[in-house]
């Protein structure tokens, strides 16, 4: 295993072991239940905005470690900066194309930041809907509103 697929996996390891953004808020401007019925995994998700910019992202979710470090990656994309609706959409379409392209598209780490780190997932199909999970909750959340 070459230095940088371990370091991939020892920040994806650490992210599902200690998540950013877990817990749920009262009063969200917006949230979305996703279940993934294949492997049983779930997440809630919920987004704060504040005058067309997503300024914070909570969640709460069980399942594998991919599910779960991809949606504490997306919570501390956004959590860091924040970004308005259409950068946030921008960012989830980036993320769909990295995992569907099979391992053929070079991830945008300027567009996804440490979330490019799951780009290997791409390989494997049946964990692209792990790694969307948190994501496609996002975006039904960001439709919601």
């Amino acid at each position: 295993m070459s230095d940088l697929q371990s370091l991939y996996q020892e920040l994806i390891l650490d992210h599902s072991k200690r998540p950013h953004g877990f817990g749920l808020i009262e009063n969200p401007s917006s949230s979305s239940h996703q279940l993934n019925p294949t492997c049983g995994d779930e997440v809630t998700l919920q987004l704060t905005v504040v005058d067309d910019r997503v300024t914070a992202i909570s969640w709460e979710g069980h399942g594998c470690m991919i599910s779960q470090a991809s949606a504490s990656l997306l919570a501390e994309l956004v959590n860091a900066d924040g970004f308005t609706r259409s950068e946030l959409t921008e960012r989830i379409d980036g993320f769909r194309e990295m995992l569907r392209s099979r391992g053929t598209a070079e991830p945008d780490e300027d567009l996804l930041g440490d979330a490019a780190v799951l780009s290997g997932v791409s390989r494997y199909s049946a964990r692209v809907k792990c790694a969307m999970l948190g994501w496609v909750a996002a975006e039904d959340a960001l439709l919601k509103i």
